[in-house]
C-alpha cells in the first residue's frame, strides 16, 4: 500500500503537519520550554531533515509527532498525523497508529532489538500487532522483509539473534521492522550515526529505494550535513527549540540565510581530495613521502590549523622511541577451524606527541588493535611494546603501572561514567585506582585544574553526569583520561555521537591539550574527515590487516588501494549537487574521490 492509498492520507496532502507546536517539561525548578512555535510538514515521498545542535529540540519534535513524549512533558498546538491530531488524541488510539501509519528508526539498533528474541520473531510480532496473519504467514512475511532490506540468506538470518549480526545488518533489521506494515511516515532519528561510511551509504541507498517504491514520507533527525545533502529534499534548522530557517536542501546548504545555519555549516569537518590530474603514483600513499603540489587546503580554516598542529607533533617526534609499538601482531579468537583472526600480522607505532588515526569499516580490527595497544587483549603472535616495555615479559604489577600512563576516551560517555558518582568523583577515580598518594585537598585541586583544562567550570565537579549535555560529558571523560598526565591517549570514536559544533569544540580541546602536555594519541574513528583534520598519520585497516598507512594528507589525498578509494567515495558531501554526482559515480563503480575534489567549487567532503 502506498501513501496515496492509505486511509489516513489523501494524495498530495501532508502526512505530517505541525502547526505552532510547543513542548514544555515540568521540573522540580519549574516549567522548561523545549519547543516553541514549530510549524512544518512532510508530504508523501518527501524527506524533511530536521537539524540542529544537541538540545535544540529536534528529537523532542520527532517524539511529539507520534505522541511519545515523557510523562513530565506537555504538548500544545497541533500535530496532525494524517487525519489524527496527535496532541488531542488518547494513548490507545495512538498505539494503533504507531507501527502502522508511522514507524520510527532509532540511532542505536542494539537498544531497539530484544537480545533474547530471534530476528524473524521480532519482525513477525510487529506484523501481527497490526495485521490479521497467522504465525506462519507473519514469519514468511518477515523473511521477505529481510530480503527487501538486503540481508543475505534471509531465511537463515531470521533464526539469528541480534548479537549474531553486524551493526549494519542490525540497522537493516530495524528498518525492516519499521516498514513491515507499510507506514505512510517514517521517522529516522540519527539512523546512521554509529555506522562506518560504507555501511552508512548502503543504509541511505536502502532508505532511498524503499521510500521511492512506497511513497513513504520521512522525517530525518540528524546532525550529519553530508547525510542531509545525500538524502533530504527539504531542511528545517532548529535553535533553542525554534525553527530559524527552512527550505529546499540546495538553498539551505549552499545559500544559508541565518547566521546560526552558517555557523553550523562552518563547523562541519571537510575532507580534502586531490584533483584528477594531481593523482600521485600508487606507491606514494603507502610510503612516508611528503605531500605533492596537490591542493590540500581544507574547506575551513579550522581544519588547516588542526592539521598543521598535528604535523608539528609528528615532526617533533622525529625518530624518537615509540610510545606504543605493535610488531607482526596476530589476534585469533576461538580454536581450530572455527577460529576468527581479528588481527593478522599488524604492525603500527605511535611516537611521542604524534596523533595516528586508525580507520576502516566495522569489523576491520581497529578497535581490537587499540585494545591490544592498551594491553587488554593478549596477541596470539607478535610483540607489543608500551613505553619501551614488552608487555609479554613484565609482571602484572608492572603492567598495571604502565597502564597508568595511558588515558582512554570512549565513544559513549554515558556508559563510561558512573551515574551514581559526581563529576568530581568520576574524574578523581583514576587517582584512587592507581593509588596516587594525595590528600583530599590535593585531589580536589587536581580535579579543578583538569576541569579548567577541558574548559568546564570548576563548579561542575559537584554535578552528576546526567545533569550535563553530551559534549560536556565527553569533556568529563577527557578530563578523567588526562588526570594522571598520561603519555598516551587512546580515543575510540570519541566524537561520532556529537553534533558538528560540539565535535569541533571537543577536538579543539584535545588539540590544545596535546600541544600543551605532549601526549601521543591513537585516534580510532570511521570519520575520515575528522581523521584528516586531526591526525598526522593514518592507518587504514581491512579484515584484520593493514591495507595501507602513511601521512594522512598523502594517504587520503592519493590512496594507494581500491579499498581506501571506496572508503573515500562513500563519505557524503554537504553539497547536494556534488553529492548526487558522487553517488552516481559510486553506484556505477567509478573510483570517486579523485574525480570530484575542488573541481566542484572546493567545498570538500564531510563525514
Amino acid at each position: 500500500m502506498n501513501a496515496a492509498e492509505h486511509p489516513t492520507a489523501a494524495a498530495g496532502d501532508a502526512i505530517l503537519d505541525l502547526d505552532d507546536l510547543g513542548v514544555v517539561f515540568s521540573t522540580e525548578t519549574g516549567d522548561v520550554p523545549a519547543v516553541r512555535g514549530v510549524s512544518l510538514h512532510v508530504r508523501p515521498g518527501e524527506t524533511l531533515a530536521l537539524v540542529g545542535e544537541s538540545g535544540s529540540g529536534k528529537s523532542t519534535v520527532a517524539l511529539a509527532s507520534i505522541g511519545l513524549l515523557p510523562d513530565n512533558a506537555h504538548a500544545t498546538g497541533r500535530a496532525r498525523l494524517g487525519a489524527t491530531d496527535v496532541v488531542a488524541t488518547g494513548e490507545n488510539q495512538l498505539a494503533r497508529l504507531r507501527g502502522r501509519t508511522v514507524s520510527m528508526v532509532f540511532q542505536e539498533p542494539a537498544t531497539a532489538l530484544d537480545p533474547l528474541t530471534r530476528i524473524g520473531d521480532q519482525i513477525a510480532e510487529v506484523i501481527r500487532n497490526h495485521r490479521p496473519l497467522s504465525a506462519r504467514e507473519a514469519r514468511q512475511a518477515a523473511v521477505e522483509l529481510l530480503r527487501r532490506v538486503g540481508i543475505p540468506e534471509p531465511a537463515r538470518r531470521a533464526s539469528a539473534f541480534p548479537f549474531e549480526l553486524s551493526g549494519g545488518q542490525r540497522q537493516r533489521v530495524v528498518i525492516a521492522m519499521a516498514i513491515a506494515n507499510d507506514p505512510v511516515l517514517l521517522i529516522a532519528d540519527e539512523p546512521t550515526t554509529a555506522l562506518d561510511v560504507t555501511v552508512q551509504a548502503e543504509i541511505l541507498d536502502l532508505l532511498r529505494r524503499l521510500t521511492a517504491e512506497t511513497g513513504t514520507g520521512v522525517l530525518l533527525v540528524t546532525h550529519n550535513m553530508g547525510v542531509v545533502a545525500d538524502f533530504a529534499d527539504r531542511v528545517a534548522v532548529m535553535l533553542q527549540g525554534e525553527i530559524v530557517e527552512t527550505g529546499p536542501v540546495e538553498d539551505v546548504l549552499l545559500r544559508p540565510r541565518h547566521d546560526y545555519t552558517k555557523r553550523l555549516l562552518a563547523a562541519v569537518p571537510r575532507l580534502t581530495v586531490a584533483e584528477p590530474e594531481e593523482a600521485a603514483p600508487r606507491g606514494v600513499a603507502a610510503g612516508t613521502g611528503t605531500k605533492s603540489g596537490a591542493s590540500a587546503t581544507s574547506g575551513s580554516a579550522r581544519s588547516g590549523s588542526a592539521r598543521s598542529g598535528s604535523a608539528r607533533s609528528a615532526g617533533a617526534a622525529g625518530s624518537a622511541e615509540s610510545v606504543v609499538d605493535l610488531r607482526a601482531v596476530t589476534v585469533a579468537f576461538g580454536r581450530g577451524r572455527g577460529a576468527v583472526r581479528a588481527l593478522d600480522d599488524v604492525s603500527l607505532s605511535v611516537r611521542p606527541g604524534e596523533t595516528v588515526g586508525l580507520v576502516g569499516e566495522s569489523g576491520s580490527g581497529k578497535s581490537t588493535a587499540a585494545r591490544v595497544a592498551l594491553g587488554l587483549v593478549r596477541p596470539t603472535a607478535g610483540t607489543v611494546t608500551l613505553f619501551g616495555a614488552d608487555l609479554r615479559k613484565v609482571s602484572a604489577r608492572a603492567r598495571r603501572s604502565l597502564r597508568s600512563g595511558v588515558g582512554v576516551v570512549l565513544q559513549d560517555p554515558v556508559a563510561s561514567l558512573d551515574a551514581r558518582m559526581s563529576v568530581g568523583e568520576c574524574v578523581a577515580e583514576p587517582l584512587r585506582v592507581h593509588r596516587r598518594r594525595m590528600s583530599s585537598k590535593e585531589r580536589q585541586d587536581r580535579v579543578a585544574d583538569i576541569l579548567d583544562r577541558v574548559r568546564l567550570p570548576r563548579g561542575f565537579a559537584r554535578r552528576t553526569p546526567r545533569e550535563l549535555s553530551g559534549g560536556q560529558r565527553q569533556r568529563v571523560s577527557l578530563a578523567r583520561a588526562l588526570v594522571l598526565d598520561p603519555r598516551l591517549l587512546v580515543a575510540d570514536e570519541p566524537t561520532s555521537a556529537l553534533d558538528v559544533s560540539v565535535q569541533e569544540a571537543v577536538l579543539q580541546v584535545i588539540t590544545e591539550l596535546q600541544d600543551d602536555l605532549g601526549f601521543a594519541c591513537l585516534f580510532v574513528s570511521h570519520d575520515l574527515a575528522v581523521v584528516q583534520d586531526f591526525a598526522a598519520r593514518v592507518v587504514v585497516m581491512r579484515a584484520g590487516r593493514i591495507e595501507e598507512q602513511g601521512p594522512s594528507e598523502v594517504t587520503l589525498l592519493h590512496p594507494a588501494t581500491d579499498y581506501t578509494r571506496r572508503l573515500l567515495a562513500a563519505v557524503p558531501v554537504p553539497d547536494p549537487v556534488l553529492q548526487r554526482r558522487r553517488r552516481a559515480e559510486r553506484q556505477t563503480g567509478a573510483e570517486g574521490p579523485g574525480r570530484d575534489g575542488s573541481a566542484a567549487g572546493g567545498s570538500g567532503v564531510t563525514a
